[in-house]
């Protein structure tokens, strides 16, 4: 077993120690340190669309509270399955391009549950070495073969591919983000179809981070991308661009049947109260129904890029809300957070092993909470700690 004050001593003394930060949450992005102290600017939040306090899913959560209570009772294979479950799978699918979806308890949950029922000890996993930790957590769950691939690297992919998939015929499962969590980037998708499809995979595809921000009606990168009906799986979350909580994946309806039977954390979990249900139904509806939403983030993310632009930046901000600027050490991170906190900025260091050695960072979230002169502020705030 693990020497725990030792193991505490030594993450303390390389900088890499977490702690718990009380918040008060203020509405409108804005946050204060439990205890008192000024309003701080949230770029630590993924609530990207603003939708956490939107009246449409306060109404619709209201609503169910007041008609089914604060729980589920059960799991959905026993009691636990109510309409508005199934009335969300429906439209999570249709929104996602798919024949069916399935809900589970949050995107970790997802992760174990969807990865460990699809592949077993003589199956190869194929995973960006960027992948969120559920999806490696998955893959170890599975028991099977994993083969890392260099980020966004499809030439390695394909050397893998080659190395592990010739004349074997059991599962191979490729699995990427579309939009990378820690690093703000999009999987090439177009292009891993293509080696799916050559080597005979399927294709997981994790919209997190892009379902709502992303594509025509909010479909994510793999509705831009024109991809969706050559996905096998696609699994996001409601906690972030959606203002809710929860998971889902959308695939055909033999994958959905397969995963009721197969995947543990949907088997096994209390189902989804039918309050946080209902509220992401809205949130499905609302994105769709109001394609400003996305727009006004995007005019945001831009201006807040071109105003780093400005002020000297030369680093590759990336093509999403996600912005992370790299610092190296966790110390150095550290600092600049601290001193970004006085000046108003609330952007926690993400350090390792969230992100890889020597490649602490800050992150900047972008929603839109935050207006131009907000933004505007923080960019130059920024640019400060930077010179």
């Amino acid at each position: 077993m693990v020497a725990i004050g030792e193991w505490l001593r030594a993450r303390e003394q390389e900088g890499t120690l977490r702690e718990l930060t009380g918040l008060e949450h203020l509405g409108r992005g804005r946050v204060r340190l439990a205890g008192g102290g000024p309003e701080l600017l949230d770029f630590s939040s993924n609530d990207y669309l603003a939708l956490g306090q939107h009246p449409a899913l306060i109404a619709a959560a209201t609503e169910a509270l007041a008609r089914y209570g604060t729980g589920a009772g059960a799991a959905r294979l026993m009691s636990g399955n109510f309409p508005v479950h199934q009335e969300l799978e429906q439209a999570v699918a249709s929104l996602k391009g798919q024949e069916a979806a399935l809900l589970f308890g949050s995107g970790y949950a997802a992760n174990l549950g969807i990865i460990a029922a699809l592949a077993g000890r003589d199956d190869t996993i194929f995973t960006d070495r960027l992948n969120h930790a559920s999806i490696y957590d998955g893959c170890r769950l599975a028991g099977a073969r994993i083969a890392r691939f260099r980020h966004n690297d499809l030439d390695h992919l394909e050397q893998m591919l080659r190395k592990h998939g010739a004349g074997d015929r059991n599962k191979k499962l490729i699995v990427v983000e579309s939009v990378y969590s820690m690093d703000g980037d999009c999987a090439p998708l177009r292009e891993l179809v293509r080696l799916k499809e050559r080597y005979g995979c399927l294709l997981m595809v994790d919209e997190a981070h892009a379902t709502g921000v992303f594509g025509m009606n909010g479909g994510g990168i793999i509705e831009e991308e024109g991809v969706a009906g050559c996905v096998d799986l696609a699994m996001g979350t409601f906690g972030k661009a959606l203002g809710s909580y929860g998971a889902y994946v959308a695939a055909s309806q033999a994958m959905i049947a397969f995963l009721v039977n197969r995947a543990r954390s949907f088997i096994f979990s209390t189902a989804l109260p039918p309050s946080v249900a209902a509220a992401s139904l809205a949130a499905v509806q609302l994105i769709q129904r109001e394609p400003a939403l996305r727009r006004e983030l995007h005019e945001r993310v831009a201006f807040f890029k071109d105003a780093l632009r400005r002020g000297g930046m030369g680093a590759d901000l990336g093509p999403s809300q996600i912005i992370p600027i790299q610092f190296g050490e966790s110390a150095r991170a550290v600092a600049a957070a601290e001193r970004l906190r006085a000046q108003g900025l609330f952007v926690p260091a993400v350090r390792p092993p969230t992100v890889p050695e020597g490649t602490a960072r800050l992150r900047f979230s972008i929603t839109r909470h935050l207006d131009q002169a907000e933004l505007a502020a923080a960019a130059q705030a920024l640019l400060d700690v930077l010179s």
